[in-house]
C-alpha cells in the first residue's frame, strides 16, 4: 500500500501525495504556470532541489524567481559548479576544491594542471564561452547520497587530493551527498541546486577577475587560483550590477584618497594606515563629532593599555577564538586546535589587544558598584589589531591595525531594552546626519559553538527583538531580518547594514548582549537586596571602525564630503598675480572664522586651477582679481554646480560658509 504523506501550502491547504513525490510534481499539479517558474523548494524552511523526493509530512513553499533572495543563492551556487565543470573540460588535469556563492556572485578554487601555470584574466573569455555550452546542453543536476569512503575512493581516484583531503575529514557516520552533471561530471556538494544546467540564463553572469587563494585559507597550504564571477537570474539584472561597478570603480576610496592626498598604504606597515594631514583633519571632525554625540548620550571614555597579559585573554575566552589573529609577544607561542594554549604558567606572554572588552570590565570591576550605578556607558576609541590574512587586506576598509568607536554599556537586566532601544535611536541620528538614510537591522542568532545556556540564549535574544520592536523598526521598512547561526560565541547581536548612494550595503553598527563575559571575568554589582549579581554588558559601535567608515564615506560621497567634514573647505585663487595679497588677505579672515582654507597664488590659468581643486574636491573655489580686490568681493564656484560663479561680499560669504560648515549637531 502507498504511504500518503501530507503537504501544508503557504495558504494553509494541504495535498495527500504519495511519499517519493517530488515538490515539482506538487508544481505541475497546481498549474503549468507554477511547474515552469519554480526553481527550488523550501521544506519546513530548508531550501531543496525541486526534483528531491519528499520523504515525510512537511510545509511546503514553492521558490520561483519572485523570491530574489533564495533564488539568488541557488542561481550562484550553480554557476560556480558550472565555473568548475567548464574549467576541467577545458583544462585537463585541473583539481577542484571550493565553489561557494558570495553577496553578488561565486567564485572557485582551482589548481591548474601541473604543466601549465595559474590561471589569469586571459583565460576567462574561453571558461565564459564553455560554461555557456554547459548551459545550453541543459544537463540534469542530480542528487545522490554516498558513504564517506567511496568518495575518498573517487576523489583519490580522479587525482583530486584536495577533495580526497576534504572528504577524510568528513564524518563517517553521516550519508554525504554528491550533485552529478549529466551523468558525466560530479562535485561533492550538499545543495540544492536547480533541475538542470538549462536554468540558468546564460547571459546572466560574467566572470571578472582571477586571484591567488590558499588551500584552506592558510598560506603553509598550496596556492590556488580563485575565478570569481558575478551571477544574477537574468541579464538586466546583469547589466545593472555592472554598471554598479563601474561608478564603484570611480568611487574607489584609495583612489579618491590618493586624488584627495589623504592617507597611504606601503609594504613597510602593510595593513596600517599613513593618515596625511587633510585624511587626519576628516578623522578628526569625525573623532570630534562622535565625541560630542557620547557626551551628550551620558558616556564616559575611557583608555586602556594596547599590550595585556595573556593570562587575560585566556580567561576571557578570547584566546581559544582569536588566538591566529593576535599579535603575541613573544610571537612563538604554541597553538592548537581546540582552546589554544594554557598560558596561565607564562606571564612573559603578552598579546596586542584585538578588542576592548576584557580592559572595560577590569576598569568596571575597579571599586564596588551598586545597581543605583548602572547603566554605566563606558566608552573608547580604542586602537586594536588583528593579524588578518594578507589576501583579507583591502585598501582602509581591511586593515591590521584599527580603531573602534566602541563602547559597553553595563546594565540591569530590567534596564535592557530601553538601553538597547536609545542606542537605536542615538545610530540612527548619526548615521542621518553622516548622510545615510538608508539602512537595514538584522538580529544574528546563537551560533553552533558557543558560550551560555540555552535559556540565557533565548533571553538575550527575545530582549534584541523587544527593545527593536519599542522603536518601531522591527518592520518590512528597516529590513528587519533574523539570521540563524551568525551570533556572535557569546552573544547574540543586532547589525545595521548602511545602504550607500549606489545602492551597495555596509554592515558598519551592532550591539550585542553578553552575559558570558560579565560571567568569565568574574564582574558583579551589589543589588538592591545586598546580594552580589551580574550585570549584563552590551557591546556596541556605530561606524565600527574609522579607518573602515571613512572609507565608506569616501565612497558614498565619492569624495564630495559634507562641508563640515571636507579636509580643505575653501581654496582661494587668484587669476593675476595683483590679487596675490588681497588673496592672502581673504584666506586670513576665513581661518579667523574657523574656516580650513587654502590659496592657490601659483602663476597658472585660472582654468587649469579649477580642474585641479575639482580633482581634489574642495567645496569651493573662491576666485579674485583686480577687480575683486578693489570691491571686496570673491566669485565663488561651488564644486558640482552647474551654475556660474557667483559675486559675493566676502563678509556675506563668511557667514554663509560658516553656517554650512558647522557639524550637524551643533546646529
Amino acid at each position: 500500500m502507498t504511504e500518503l504523506l501530507k503537504i501544508t501550502l503557504p495558504d494553509g491547504s494541504q495535498r495527500e501525495v504519495a511519499r517519493g513525490t517530488t515538490p515539482a510534481q506538487i508544481a505541475a499539479d497546481i498549474g503549468p504556470g507554477l511547474a515552469k517558474a519554480a526553481l527550488a523548494a523550501k521544506v519546513d524552511g530548508a531550501l531543496y532541489d525541486i526534483m528531491r523526493p519528499l520523504e515525510a509530512d512537511a510545509q511546503l513553499a514553492l521558490v520561483t524567481a519572485k523570491d530574489e533572495k533564495d533564488a539568488l543563492e541557488l542561481v550562484r551556487h550553480d554557476f560556480a559548479h558550472v565555473l568548475a565543470e567548464a574549467v576541467q573540460s577545458l583544462f585537463p588535469g585541473t583539481q577542484i576544491t571550493f565553489g561557494p556563492s558570495t553577496d553578488d556572485g561565486f567564485y572557485y578554487d582551482v589548481a591548474a594542471p601541473k604543466d601549465r601555470g595559474p590561471f589569469t584574466e586571459e583565460d576567462l573569455p574561453a571558461i565564459e564561452a564553455k560554461m555557456r555550452e554547459i548551459i545550453a546542453a541543459d544537463k540534469p543536476l542530480r542528487r545522490e547520497v554516498w558513504s564517506r569512503e567511496a568518495l575518498i575512493e573517487r576523489w583519490a581516484s580522479q587525482g583530486e587530493s584536495f577533495k580526497a583531503e576534504w572528504a577524510a575529514e568528513l564524518p563517517g557516520d553521516e550519508d554525504l551527498t554528491v550533485y552529478w552533471s549529466g551523468g558525466d561530471w560530479l562535485d561533492m556538494c550538499r545543495g540544492p541546486h536547480l533541475a538542470s544546467t538549462g536554468k540558468l540564463d546564460p547571459q546572466a553572469f560574467k566572470l571578472t577577475r582571477v586571484s591567488g587563494a590558499y588551500w584552506r585559507g592558510d598560506q603553509r597550504n598550496a596556492m590556488l587560483s580563485r575565478i570569481y564571477g558575478t551571477g544574477w537570474l537574468n541579464k538586466k539584472q546583469l547589466d545593472s550590477h555592472l554598471l554598479r561597478l563601474e561608478e564603484a570603480a570611480k568611487r574607489d576610496h584609495r583612489k579618491i584618497g590618493q586624488e584627495m592626498d589623504l592617507f597611504h598604504l606601503q609594504q613597510e606597515a602593510h595593513g596600517s594606515v599613513f593618515w596625511h594631514p587633510k585624511g587626519y583633519i576628516v578623522w578628526r571632525a569625525l573623532e570630534a563629532y562622535m565625541r560630542r554625540r557620547l557626551d551628550k548620550a551620558g558616556y564616559h571614555e575611557v583608555k586602556t593599555p594596547q599590550i595585556m597579559d595573556a593570562r587575560q585573554w585566556e580567561q576571557s575566552g578570547h584566546w581559544g577564538k582569536y588566538r591566529e589573529n593576535m599579535f603575541v609577544i613573544p610571537d612563538e607561542v604554541p597553538n592548537t586546535q581546540d582552546e589554544g594554549p594554557v598560558v596561565s604558567d607564562a606571564a612573559e606572554w603578552m598579546a596586542l589587544k584585538p578588542m576592548n572588552c576584557p580592559a572595560h570590565i577590569l576598569i568596571f570591576k575597579q571599586g564596588i558598584k551598586s545597581y543605583r550605578d548602572l547603566p554605566l556607558r563606558m566608552a573608547e576609541f580604542g586602537c586594536c589589531h588583528r593579524n588578518e590574512a594578507h589576501g583579507a587586506l583591502h585598501g582602509i576598509m581591511r586593515v591590521r591595525q584599527f580603531t573602534q568607536d566602541d563602547a559597553h554599556i553595563f546594565v540591569r537586566e530590567d534596564q535592557l531594552v530601553e538601553e538597547v532601544a536609545a542606542f537605536c535611536d542615538l545610530l540612527d541620528s548619526v548615521y542621518k546626519h553622516l548622510g545615510f538614510e538608508s539602512y537595514a537591522i538584522k538580529l544574528a542568532l546563537r551560533p553552533e559553538q558557543r558560550f551560555g545556556s540555552d535559556e540565557m540564549w533565548d533571553w538575550s535574544e527575545q530582549s534584541l527583538r523587544n527593545a527593536v520592536a519599542a522603536t518601531g523598526r522591527a518592520t518590512e521598512a528597516y529590513g528587519w531580518e533574523e539570521l540563524p547561526g551568525e551570533g556572535a560565541f557569546y552573544a547574540p547581536k543586532l547589525e545595521f547594514h548602511l545602504t550607500d548612494a549606489i545602492g551597495r550595503t555596509w554592515q558598519c553598527g551592532t550591539i550585542q548582549t553578553d552575559t558570558v563575559l560579565p560571567e568569565r571575568l568574574d564582574a558583579s554589582y551589589v543589588g538592591e537586596d545586598g546580594e552580589r549579581h551580574r550585570p549584563i554588558m552590551l557591546h556596541r559601535a556605530i561606524l565600527g571602525t574609522f579607518e573602515r567608515f571613512i572609507g565608506i564615506l569616501i565612497e558614498h560621497h565619492a569624495g564630495k564630503f559634507p562641508m563640515w567634514l571636507a579636509p580643505v573647505q575653501a581654496v582661494v585663487a587668484t587669476i593675476v598675480s595683483d590679487a596675490d595679497d588681497y588673496a592672502h588677505e581673504v584666506a586670513e579672515k576665513m581661518r579667523a572664522a574657523g574656516l580650513r582654507v587654502d590659496t592657490d597664488v601659483r602663476n597658472e590659468k585660472i582654468n587649469y586651477k579649477v580642474r585641479e581643486h575639482s580633482l581634489a574636491k574642495v567645496p569651493n573655489l573662491l576666485v579674485v582679481g583686480r577687480r575683486e580686490a578693489e570691491e571686496g568681493t570673491v566669485a565663488l564656484r561651488r564644486l558640482g554646480s552647474d551654475e556660474h560663479q557667483k559675486v559675493m561680499k566676502i563678509d556675506d560669504l563668511i557667514a554663509q560658509l560658516v553656517t554650512e560648515a558647522t557639524p550637524p549637531d551643533l546646529r
